[in-house]
C-alpha cells in the first residue's frame, strides 16, 4: 500500500510540472472554459475529464498489478 501511495503522489506532482498548468478545481477549469470558448465547450470538456479519469485509474490498475 505504501507504494501506491508513493506512486500516486508522484503521478499528482508531475501534473504541476507540465508545460499546460493542471487546474487546481473543476471551477477552476470551467471559468477557463468559458473564458476561453464559451458555452459551447462543455460536453468536450466533460469528455476530457472523463478519459483522464479512464487514464488514472488504468494507471492504478496497472501498479496494483504490477
Amino acid at each position: 500500500m505504501e507504494d501506491l501511495k508513493n506512486y500516486l503522489e508522484t503521478e499528482l506532482k508531475k501534473l504541476d510540472r507540465g508545460i499546460v498548468a493542471t487546474p487546481e478545481t473543476r471551477e477552476d477549469l470551467e471559468q477557463f472554459m468559458k473564458a476561453s470558448f464559451g458555452e459551447g465547450w462543455a460536453l468536450p470538456m466533460q469528455l476530457a475529464m472523463n478519459y483522464g479519469y479512464k487514464i488514472a485509474l488504468e494507471n492504478v490498475q496497472i501498479d496494483i498489478l504490477k
